[in-house]
């Protein structure tokens, strides 16, 4: 048998039990026990103080299906109405016979999801049923450092057993329930009315009450025999810890037996039967580690058979065995004597769900392993969303700058749609700002050569100017209304002795109402010598009408 070291668990066993606390109840928690055709009811408040403790009989059948979820829920729920309660957060337990428990050895690690890891995978092995269809929850307990001769046997020889130090390792109690149990409480809690708020483990409630007792001294470890209507239970239990839990289903008295007659139904066979399962447990105990010495025995619960059981296991061991008086241990108040000694798995759960670190068990809300991530696929998956991501951004900068440029291209055509009723317009413009232009390149003035052919040509009574005009190229084009063509073969010379080039006159007839006879279209040519000084011409004298400066004459031509 190995050797082992207690070291203190003030450090890493409660360090990875308080990195998950359970999510903290309520100031006033119920804990409901099905304890066979009886509910089983206490209540304690944040403080650890027992508030209540009560029994009510269910009103249901005696051959009733009791596996049945809406039939136990409707019948829990009207035994509370009875006792006028209405709790917000309640809190069940898995009796020993439905749970399966193991106690592991584990490397010592930091993480709590990582150690859970390291516990689903070592307990899956062990479970009579698949670990999909289990509930797994557990406790961290002490500590420990094997012995050298320990190791040698778990180490391999290539390892060199001689030179490794002791190892460390972590001690776990496992609890493992299917999930069929855990939905029928969540089934029966909805049929009842009321929220579930924990499912915990009755070994561990007997042990936080027996705890809560002050009955054990020391080292000594303490034997726990619970008699229910359906269960006998032993649980071994020292130090606060529980060190092995072992139940077995049974008939409650004076029911009718199975056709093997295998199952007790009379008071002498129950108390022999229940006898021989708590000797049998307790040589069961007697092969674990750590074998701690079972100092006393106690017998609890409610069925009427628990002085005579401890009586036979007084004949049976050499240890002192007595039968538990509840109310007086945990000195409780006088009017919740009477239902406290059949209430010690309800009463521990009271208790334990009051703790600072709440439940250690609780199938409703287990301690999960650590997700197992694909980290390629992770990346892969990062990567394309960051890519569809930064896709959709820049499409979506896309569309923003496309609608801007839209609505300026759309400002744009309008502008352009109002510039081209103008068009003819701007044309005209452009045309004679490029006529100016050209006068201005071709640094002559214009306006002065208009002045000096009014000096120039013969005065208005024998020929006028129905309009002049001057190309880019500088020609001076003159249409001309004369009295006789004499006159124009006059104005022809005196252009040419003014200096212009002239192209040769085309006369034509053209009479008008005022008598001038012909016609004619002059093209001049200014000369590179011709040289005009507007101070020497001469003032063509205004003719007797010339009404072109009367203000009057302009209103009067106006109307």
């Amino acid at each position: 048998m190995a050797n082992r070291i207690s070291i203190p668990s003030l450090s890493l066993a409660n360090l990875l039990h308080r990195k998950q606390r359970r999510s903290p109840l309520p100031k006033l928690v119920t804990v409901l026990d099905l304890d066979g055709a009886t509910l089983r009811i206490a209540q304690a408040s944040n403080r650890s103080a027992i508030k209540l403790v009560a029994t009510v009989a269910l009103d249901i059948a005696p051959d009733a299906d009791r596996t049945d979820p809406l039939l136990m829920g409707s019948s829990v729920g009207r035994a509370l109405s009875k006792l006028g309660l209405k709790p917000t957060a309640v809190v069940m337990g898995v009796a020993r016979a439905r749970v399966v428990l193991r106690s592991l050895r584990l490397p010592v690690v930091q993480k709590l999801p990582e150690l859970a890891s390291l516990v689903h995978f070592q307990v899956a092995k062990d479970l009579p049923f698949s670990a999909e269809e289990a509930v797994i929850d557990f406790k961290v307990g002490s500590e420990i450092v094997l012995s050298r001769e320990r190791l040698d046997d778990e180490l391999k020889p290539e390892t060199g057993a001689d030179s490794a130090p002791p190892t460390p390792r972590l001690e776990v109690l496992v609890a493992a329930v299917k999930r069929d149990v855990v939905e029928f409480h969540e089934r029966l809690a909805e049929a009842a009315g009321f929220k579930l708020s924990a499912l915990g483990l009755l070994p561990y409630a007997n042990s936080r009450c027996i705890e809560a007792c002050n009955l054990a001294d020391g080292a000594e470890a303490l034997a726990l025999v619970t008699l229910r209507p359906d269960e006998v239970s032993v649980d071994v239990m020292a130090r606060q810890s529980l060190l092995f839990s072992r139940g077995t289903v049974m008939r409650a008295v004076g029911e009718t037996p199975h056709i093997d007659g295998a199952i007790p139904v009379t008071v002498e066979a129950y108390v022999q039967a229940a006898g021989i399962e708590a000797v049998r447990s307790l040589h069961g105990y007697g092969g674990t580690e750590p074998n701690w010495p079972v100092g006393k025995v106690v017998v609890a619960g409610a069925t009427g058979c628990e002085a005579a059981v401890a009586e036979a296991l007084t004949s049976r061991l050499i240890i002192p065995c007595a039968q538990l008086d509840l109310a007086e241990a945990l000195r409780l108040a006088p009017e919740l004597r009477e239902a406290a000694n059949g209430s010690v798995g309800a009463i521990g759960l009271a208790l334990g769900s009051c703790d600072e670190n709440g439940m250690p068990f609780d199938f409703l809300n287990p301690k999960r392993p650590a997700v197992q991530r694909n980290m390629q696929r992770i990346r892969l998956f990062v990567g394309a969303a960051v890519s569809a991501v930064v896709l959709i951004a820049l499409l979506a900068v896309r569309a923003v700058l496309i609608d801007r440029r839209m609505s300026v291209l759309n400002a744009a055509n309008l502008e352009l749609a109002e510039a081209e009723k103008n068009r003819p317009i701007y044309k005209s413009l452009m045309n004679r700002d490029k006529v100016v232009g050209e006068w201005i390149k071709g640094g002559r003035n214009w306006l002065s050569h208009y002045a000096y052919l009014a000096s120039v040509l013969p005065p208005s009574e024998e020929v006028y100017l129905t309009s002049m005009a001057v190309d880019n190229r500088g020609i001076i084009r003159l249409a001309v209304q004369a009295r006789s063509g004499e006159t124009l073969a006059r104005l022809d010379k005196q252009l040419r002795e003014a200096g212009y080039e002239v192209k040769p006159l085309a006369i034509n007839p053209g009479a008008n109402r005022f008598g001038y006879e012909f016609r004619s279209n002059v093209e001049l040519a200014p000369s590179t010598k011709l040289k005009i000084d507007l101070d020497k011409l001469k003032q063509v004298a205004r003719l007797p009408d010339d009404a072109s400066l009367d203000p009057k004459a302009w209103k009067r031509g106006a109307q």
